[in-house]
C-alpha cells in the first residue's frame, strides 16, 4: 500500500512534514508507504485552495508514474484508488491507473459539486457547476468500481447514469482495539462533561452548541462542562462567541492525533454531534467522530437531520432537531440527570453497534472484495 498525501495540513494550515526546499519524501508507517507532497499554502476556501488542489493533482501524477523506478520499497500498483476530498485528486488517480494499465477505484467522500451547492458556495446553474458535474460524471463512468462512505449516495450516483452494480457503501470505520471497555465516569455531584472532538467548520453547527451551553449555564450554573477539541476555519469566531456569551462552562483545546482520541474521549461523560440543517445530509452521514464516539462507549447527543441516524438505531443517546438551541440544552440537562447505570448501558449499546457496523476488520474485508484482483 502506498498513499500519496499533501504535507500541508488542512485544519492547522501548516506545513507538517517537509523541510524547506524539499518537494516530497517517502515515509513508512506500519508497513504503509506514505508519499508526502509539498503543495501551496492557503488559509480559507479561496483561489489559493484551488491552486493547492491543482498542485496536488500535478505532483501526484508526476510522482506516481515513476516513483517505483527509483524507490525500491514502492511497487508498481495493482489498483489505483482516487479519494474525493476534491475531484482533482481522483483525476490524478484515473490518469495513473491508465498509465500503469491497472484497475481504477473511485472513493466518494464528498459529492462534487452537490456539496458546494448545498453549502451555498456554488449556484446550481453556474459554469463552474456545469464543469464539475461533467468531470464528476466522467470519473464515475471511468471507474471500475465506486465506493461511497455515505449510505444513500448511491441514489445520487445512479442519477448520473451509473449502474448500481458497481457501487458499494463502506462507511468510515474505527480501530476498536484502541478503545477500552465502556464505563460511565461521573459520580453524583460531579461536573458532567460533554465533549465534541472534530473539525470546527461551517457545517459542524458549533455555534448552536455554544448557544446551548449558554442556556445550560443560565439554567444549571456550571455543573455541566462543554469541551471542544479540534481546529478549523470557524474556531476564531467560536472563541469570540464564547467570550461574547460570557461562557464559564466551555473549554477549547487544540486538535490531537487520531491515535490519542480514545484517551481524550475517556474523560468525557457524554459526547455531542451537532450538524447544521443542510440538504447535503439527505444522503446520510459517515463521520469519523461518530464512529469514535460509539467505540468509546459514551452516550451521544445527536442534533441533526440526516438520512441515517446511528444514535437512534443503536439506542445509545438522545436525538434532537438541528439548530434547536432549547432542545439541545434540554437534552444535555436530561442526560446529565440520567442514572449512571442507564448511561453505561447506552454506551455499551453504542459500542456493540460500532462492533457490528464500523469495525475496521469488517470494513477491510468488504473493501477487499471490491478491489478483487485476478
Amino acid at each position: 500500500m502506498t498513499i500519496f498525501a499533501s504535507s500541508f495540513q488542512h485544519h492547522t494550515h501548516k506545513e507538517a512534514k517537509l523541510s524547506t526546499g524539499t518537494k516530497w519524501k517517502t515515509e513508512e508507517v506500519n508497513g504503509v508507504q506514505l508519499v508526502w507532497i509539498r503543495t501551496p499554502r492557503y488559509q480559507s476556501n479561496n483561489w489559493r485552495r484551488v491552486v493547492n488542489m491543482v498542485s496536488y493533482m500535478v505532483s501526484s501524477w508526476r510522482l506516481g508514474r515513476h516513483l517505483p523506478e527509483f524507490e525500491s520499497q514502492v511497487r508498481r500498483p495493482d489498483t489505483v484508488i482516487g479519494s474525493s476530498p476534491h475531484l482533482l485528486a481522483v483525476v490524478s488517480a484515473w490518469r495513473l491507473a491508465r498509465y500503469h494499465k491497472t484497475q481504477f477505484i473511485m472513493e466518494v467522500r464528498d459529492l462534487w459539486p452537490e456539496t458546494l451547492i448545498d453549502m451555498g458556495y456554488l449556484a446550481s446553474r453556474s459554469p463552474v457547476t456545469w464543469l464539475l458535474r461533467a468531470l464528476e460524471s466522467f470519473l464515475y463512468r471511468s471507474a471500475d468500481y465506486i465506493i461511497t462512505v455515505l449510505p444513500r449516495a448511491h441514489e445520487y450516483i445512479e442519477s448520473r447514469g451509473i449502474d448500481s452494480d458497481k457501487i458499494a457503501w463502506i462507511p468510515n470505520g474505527v480501530d476498536l482495539s484502541r478503545y477500552a471497555k465502556p464505563r460511565a465516569t461521573a459520580s453524583p455531584g460531579a461536573v458532567f462533561t460533554v465533549m465534541y472532538v472534530g473539525a470546527h467548520g461551517e457545517a459542524n453547527g458549533l455555534g448552536t452548541l455554544l448557544n446551548a451551553a449558554k442556556a445550560v449555564q443560565d439554567r444549571e450554573g456550571i455543573t455541566t462542562r462543554f469541551v471542544l477539541v479540534g481546529d478549523g476555519p470557524e474556531k476564531p469566531s467560536l472563541l469570540k462567541q464564547a467570550a461574547r456569551l460570557s461562557l464559564r462552562n466551555v473549554a477549547f483545546y487544540p486538535p490531537v492525533p487520531r491515535i490519542e482520541v480514545p484517551k481524550v474521549l475517556a474523560s468525557a461523560d457524554a459526547t455531542v454531534l451537532v450538524l447544521n440543517d443542510l440538504p447535503l445530509y439527505r444522503y446520510g452521514i459517515s463521520l469519523n467522530k461518530l464512529s469514535d464516539y460509539l467505540a468509546a462507549g459514551k452516550p451521544i447527543i445527536f442534533a441533526g437531520n440526516s438520512a441515517n441516524n446511528p444514535v437512534a438505531e443503536a439506542r445509545c443517546g438522545l436525538t434532537v432537531p438541528p439548530e434547536d438551541v432549547g432542545a439541545l440544552a434540554t437534552a444535555v440537562i436530561a442526560l446529565s440527570r440520567t442514572p449512571l447505570e442507564e448511561r453505561r448501558m447506552m454506551g455499551e449499546r453504542g459500542r456493540e453497534y460500532a462492533e457490528q457496523h464500523y469495525a475496521m476488520s469488517l470494513l477491510a474485508e468488504k473493501f477487499a472484495q471490491c478491489i478483487d484482483i485476478d
